[in-house]
């Protein structure tokens, strides 16, 4: 039996996430995309020197991009190295790419990686479709986050 990762599942190795976009974004739809990378930025993943802040993606002719992740060096290539933030393709089928061009079109929704992770030795990458929150809508979901924790002690007291 293959051992099972924090997030519960097996074959999946999660490096980075990008947790800011759940709170300034509203999910609406996920999708799992390959990401094409290069030698030295496969092992630079591995080694979890991934940042997705400020990170998006878009469709060109086509194909869908991510642009602005930063990948870091990874010392031992030394002058092999990659570029830190150019665009990676990602890897979709075309049914696939066509529906994110539907919905990307409508107003107001963009494409955002919520993690980047390795299922069974192949770098994959979680991308969104998410709609942006307004003021009032984080300041409700930091009094929901705030209840449920006093919910949380309040029964682990009693226990």
């Amino acid at each position: 039996m293959a051992a099972k990762n924090q997030a519960g599942q097996e074959g999946i190795k999660i490096v980075a996430q990008n947790r800011k976009a759940r709170y300034d974004y509203e999910v609406l739809d996920s999708f799992e995309a390959g990401i094409a990378l290069v030698g030295s930025e496969v092992k630079a993943v591995r080694e979890g020197k991934v940042t997705l802040k400020d990170s998006y993606a878009v469709i060109q002719q086509g194909e869908v991009f991510l642009q602005k992740v930063h990948i870091g060096h990874y010392s031992p290539a030394s002058r092999f190295n990659h570029e830190l933030e150019r665009p990676r393709k990602l890897l979709l089928h075309r049914r696939e790419i066509n529906r994110l061009h539907g919905l990307a079109d409508q107003k107001g929704l963009t494409m955002v990686p919520l993690k980047v992770y390795f299922k069974n030795g192949r770098a994959k990458v979680e991308i969104a479709l998410v709609r942006g929150k307004k003021f009032f809508d984080k300041r409700q979901d930091i009094a929901k986050r705030d209840a449920d924790r006093a919910i949380d002690r309040a029964l682990r007291g009693r226990e």
